[in-house]
């Protein structure tokens, strides 16, 4: 499978079952999996979102905005629980505008679930864990399979 690497975006073909055992980036050396939110900018979606097999959770959220503020530590905790089977990654809306306009961004937090540059559901508003965790898995169904 191709997962992007969450320090230097750089691609990297590993075995599904190498996965979870530790892998690191071919360019960087750096941990593939890090069970931890990554900063999503122009510079580095389009590896983790379109190039990527690992599904993508996105959080497009906005300092400013208290249920996003709120959620963020939901989206934390659900992101160490996840991985590997999910990439989480944050969009910050206040500096990345132009992915936000992309995404038709109206009202934060949003959430999206995409695979291989597909839109596989969303959801606008904050939710509690156990909510949360139930829409990745009802949702988890309309992914393809990790190769």
């Amino acid at each position: 499978m191709i997962i992007a690497c969450p320090h230097c975006a750089g691609l990297n073909r590993v075995a599904l079952e190498k996965l979870s055992q530790q892998a690191v980036c071919g360019k960087c050396k750096s941990p593939l999996i890090t069970h931890q939110p990554i900063e999503l900018n122009l510079a580095n979606f389009a590896n983790h979102a379109q190039k990527s097999e690992v599904p993508l959770v996105i959080d497009f959220w906005a300092s400013w905005c208290g249920p996003c503020q709120n959620f963020a530590p939901v989206f934390a905790q659900t992101a160490a629980e996840l991985a590997p089977m999910f990439r989480f990654g944050k969009v910050n809306t206040e500096q990345q505008t132009e992915l936000a306009a992309q995404f038709q961004i109206r009202s934060i937090p949003t959430l999206i679930l995409m695979q291989q540059g597909q839109v596989i559901a969303q959801l606008s508003g904050a939710l509690p864990k156990q909510q949360f965790v139930q829409w990745l898995q009802q949702n988890s169904a309309k992914l393809q399979p990790l190769s």
